[in-house]
């Protein structure tokens, strides 16, 4: 049976303010600010957190979640198992957690960090020694950073192995070693099915010409290999032009252009679901 798009009943999921280190106020900005925008459209809204998704049953045709937790994600994966669309999908919020992100960019050929995997529980072996450098990076292996050691620069053996340390203590069962890059730090926002790409330089006055294009053609890549349709990353832009990608995030604040995003996330939500509602009437033209 058709219905009109009042109908539309879609469920929000906030993230749990533990994988918001530094951004709790702005990861729920854009996620109230996407469904005001899809209230606008005429969908109605349920925003949920994490923890009542995990034994409660969600009355929804659509579901947009910035969730992060393990059990948030077996919930949802059951979910999307049963039939209910999700954005981001579970499968590519658990494809970000680090060390699947590593292997999977790798895999596919993305300009990457040589990165190495270790277990924390372990001696480890690898040191600065097998990327013949003076600094490397130390990351947890699961989910992105919760805390500020979670993504640590090490000059030293001892210091690697004392944060190594400091994660099995924490129950962080693996970690990437990885390569340091010099050159233009890059952040970027976008999303998939969309025109919608903005990026600024972190770490000061640009100092290398790049080719934007190329960005773009990489971090839309790197979402569809991972699965993601709200999406963020960071790339490094080498003395030499090179663009190296080196962090995907799911569904990051779009703080500096939370207005605008949450407009075009919105419209990409209502989309998909009005799409899988069996309608024809699209947005995808609509000018905000």
């Amino acid at each position: 049976m058709k219905r009109n798009s009042m109908s539309l009943k879609l469920a929000g999921i906030k993230r749990q303010s533990e994988y918001s280190p530094n951004h709790i106020k702005n990861d729920l900005l854009i996620l109230l600010k996407t469904a005001e925008e899809l209230k606008s459209m005429g969908a109605e809204i349920k925003i949920l957190n994490e923890e009542a998704i995990l034994n409660n049953h969600i009355e929804a045709d659509f579901i947009f979640s910035m969730a992060q937790g393990s059990a948030a994600q077996e919930k949802l994966l059951q979910i999307e198992n049963e039939g209910i669309r999700i954005i981001n999908s579970p499968k590519g919020v658990i494809n970000c957690y680090r060390i699947n992100m590593v292997k999977k960019l790798q895999e596919n050929n993305i300009p990457f960090p040589k990165s190495i995997i270790v277990k924390t529980n372990e001696f480890c072996e690898t040191g600065l020694k097998d990327f013949g450098s003076k600094k490397i990076w130390l990351k947890r292996g699961d989910v992105h950073a919760v805390h500020r050691e979670d993504v640590t620069l090490v000059y030293s053996e001892a210091e690697k192995n004392n944060v190594i340390n400091e994660f099995a203590n924490r129950k962080i069962n693996e970690a990437v070693l990885q390569e340091h890059i010099d050159g233009d730090l890059i952040k970027f926002y976008a999303l998939r099915d969309s025109d919608f790409f903005y990026w600024y330089l972190i770490n000061g006055a640009q100092s290398t010409k790049f080719n934007l294009n190329e960005l773009k053609e990489l971090a839309f890549l790197s979402a569809e290999i991972l699965g993601l349709y709200v999406f963020g990353g960071d790339a490094i832009i080498s003395n030499d032009g090179k663009i190296t990608i080196i962090d995907i995030n799911d569904w990051p604040s779009f703080a500096p252009v939370r207005d605008k995003a949450s407009k075009n996330i919105a419209k990409l939500i209502f989309n998909k679901a009005y799409q899988i509602a069996g309608k024809r009437e699209n947005y995808a033209d609509n000018k905000f």
